[in-house]
């Protein structure tokens, strides 16, 4: 489908010679006849006239195309000035990528090149075969992840013009990165084409962010309108009611979403940015059971989605718990835009963000040059420079394996004596064959230099005492974490950092002990309330894996549903 640069459009060859898009790692398999005929039985035939436009960039409701004769052009910007053919395909090939199972609006358009024939059935039935046939299904939906991957790299889909100093342009840019949304960034500080864009569409560079979604100008729009712009779910309702409600969709709330959906339970999950979250981050993750190779975060999290989807789970993002009460035998959740969701039992997995360094102007540097996070979003700020990146545990080493691909070169700044204290001995590994990662031990941050932007860094030697300036032209910290708990309130008991007690832990917090509760006993991941449960790295005592996360999750539905017998 999407993805490939270059690709020559149908007729590009000699004496009018289709030349189709190369299957890139799985991405565009060609169904044989006998798949083929399992799938005639469940759509509708129709012809394909040359230039028929067969689907539309940002039209909800397309039908999943398999192409029975002729070729397939797969267009980005169709009918602008940068119109490019990214994909060409012929018979046995299907159109789509992951929106289609997702429920987004499609990021380009698709149009017959030369007279043919298609196959096309509704998206609902395409969700409902991908569920029940387990070959034809992971062929498709290992297909559409990696399309999703190469359209993100090929630069289609959105497109945001703006300036790299603008707290706007990063916040959009990270919210799409998250959310896994296609987009190509148009810096108005190094890109030409920012300017011929802002003139096509009348806009000033003062007036900027701006984003084209869809042919539609959006200025400077908020991460809910974006959201409801590309499809994303957002809560229907001003008032919602559910058997289990999971705040945080990172692996342990998208592990709840999806052993409670398959019990039978109505489950409702939200989150404030994005499905997936630190993990969803982690350019790839490789201690995790069953993938030897590593899978990447974003993988991992789109699989996880579309299967507690499958079970019927409902997903609001981006919604943002802001505070919860008890009402009788249920709980209110109430949301940022207002609205509120009553549920029996609440899955508490909103995770942890990184501490911020205690070091003079990081509020100033913050809006250009500090990044709690290493992924697609930031990962273009990072070419051919030198960047920062403080932090010894594994969130740091991965980040550091991940920039160096782009950056000139990597200076890691760590607090302890040696890489194994908080380091995983794989990713050590990675870091020592990295020619281009650089370790200072024993070494903490103290000063950053710049105007505008990050210029330098200052490190000092915590043994020594001696400080160096370190050229660099962005930071990323990982230095511990902070529970997100402030929307929790008083309602459940907390350790002294913040973290959220359960079982056992949860009673003694109360000043009691296990054997003088009269009335009940938390269950193992319960909180110091009934039916809250709190699970991933939000917890106190919490592993702080994947793995760990994961299980924790399903744990926690199991003992839900014995806490509502």
């Amino acid at each position: 489908m999407t993805g490939l640069e270059g690709t020559e459009p149908a007729g590009g060859g000699e004496a009018g010679e289709v030349i189709e898009t190369p299957d890139l790692e799985g991405a565009y398999p060609r169904l044989d006849d006998a798949q083929l005929a399992a799938l005639d039985g469940l759509g509708q035939r129709r012809p394909a006239r040359p230039g028929e436009v067969l689907v539309h960039e940002g039209d909800r409701d397309c039908a999943f195309l398999v192409i029975l004769a002729g070729h397939v052009s797969v267009i980005d910007g169709h009918g602008t000035s940068d119109e490019r053919v990214i994909g060409v395909h012929g018979r046995g090939r299907f159109l789509g990528e992951l929106g289609l199972l997702t429920g987004e609006s499609p990021f380009y358009t698709a149009t017959a090149a030369d007279p043919g024939e298609v196959l096309a059935l509704p998206a609902g039935r395409l969700r409902e075969l991908v569920s029940q046939d387990p070959s034809l299904g992971d062929l498709i939906l290992r297909a559409y992840l990696i399309r999703r991957s190469l359209l993100i790299g090929g630069g289609g889909g959105v497109r945001v013009v703006g300036s790299r100093y603008s707290p706007d342009v990063r916040r959009v840019r990270e919210f799409m990165a998250r959310n896994r949304i296609p987009a190509r960034w148009l810096d108005l500080e190094a890109d030409p084409a920012a300017d011929a864009l802002l003139a096509q569409f009348g806009v000033a560079p003062e007036e900027t962010p701006i984003l084209i979604v869809h042919g539609q100008l959006l200025r400077n729009p908020g991460n809910a309108e974006l959201a409801a712009t590309v499809g994303l779910p957002v809560p229907s309702a001003p008032h919602s009611s559910c058997d289990l409600l999971v705040v945080g969709a990172g692996p342990a709330g998208l592990s709840a979403a999806v052993y409670g959906a398959s019990e039978g339970m109505q489950v409702i999950i939200l989150d404030a940015v994005a499905t997936g979250g630190q993990a969803g981050a982690s350019s790839r993750i490789e201690n995790y059971l069953g993938f030897p190779s590593g899978i990447s975060g974003d993988e991992l999290t789109e699989r996880a989605v579309f299967q507690a989807r499958k079970f019927g789970a409902q997903f609001a993002v981006p919604a943002e718990a802001m505070s919860i009460k008890r009402n009788d035998f249920d709980y209110i959740v109430q949301l940022d835009d207002g609205t509120s969701v009553t549920a029996a039992s609440v899955v508490v997995a909103t995770g942890c963000r990184y501490r911020r360094l205690n070091v003079p102007r990081l509020d100033h540097f913050e809006k250009t040059s500090v990044y709690y996070a290493a992924s697609q979003a930031e990962a273009p700020v990072c070419d051919g420079i030198h960047v920062v990146v403080v932090g010894g545990g594994n969130s740091a080493g991965q980040a550091a394996v991940f920039l160096s691909g782009r950056a000139a070169q990597v200076i890691m700044v760590v607090r302890e004596r040696e890489l194994d204290e908080s380091m995983s001995r794989y990713l050590i590994d990675q870091i020592e064959r990295t020619s281009n990662v650089d370790v200072m031990l024993s070494a903490e941050v103290r000063e950053l230099l710049g105007d505008q932007a990050l210029e330098g860094v200052v490190v000092e030697d915590r043994q020594a005492g001696a400080r160096r300036t370190l050229g660099a032209s962005a930071l990323f910290v990982f230095v511990g974490v902070t529970p997100c708990t402030g929307w929790l309130g008083d309602l459940v008991a907390l350790d002294d950092d913040g973290f959220v007690r359960t079982g056992s832990d949860a009673v003694l917090a109360r000043g009691a002990s296990p054997e003088s509760a009269d009335s009940w006993r938390p269950l193992t991941l319960e909180t110091s309330e009934p039916a809250v449960f709190a699970v991933g790295d939000v917890r106190s005592g919490s592993a702080r894996r994947v793995a760990a996360a994961v299980g924790e999750g399903a744990m926690a539905i199991r003992l839900a549903m014995e806490r509502t017998r």
